[in-house]
């Protein structure tokens, strides 16, 4: 099971906003927030649908036995291809 800490990574790796993310994941951003800050017990089906979502976009979770846990994109075209996050807001901001 992926950890918050994994989620935040994997996001920021790919350059997606919370809620890019819970589009993909098609989840309430409320329940990505509340993934990410680990204050509650998720459902599996959250949990699950965030996953694979950030796996489809090129996330690879190294799990906490090898060396601790981490994160990294699979495919190193994964954040062109991705979510453009930062690039969405800003062009929002500009009016465009």
């Amino acid at each position: 099971m992926i950890t918050p800490r994994q989620i935040r990574a994997a996001r920021a790796l790919l350059d997606w906003s919370q809620q890019d993310l819970a589009d993909k994941a098609i989840v309430s951003l409320n329940a990505v927030a509340r993934l990410e800050r680990g204050m509650v017990d998720p459902r599996m089906s959250t949990l699950s649908a965030v996953e694979t979502a950030l796996i489809r976009a090129g996330a690879e979770f190294i799990s906490a036995d090898h060396k601790g846990e981490g994160v990294r994109l699979a495919r190193p075209d994964a954040p062109a291809n991705a979510g453009r996050g930062k690039q969405k807001r800003a062009a929002a901001r500009k009016g465009k």
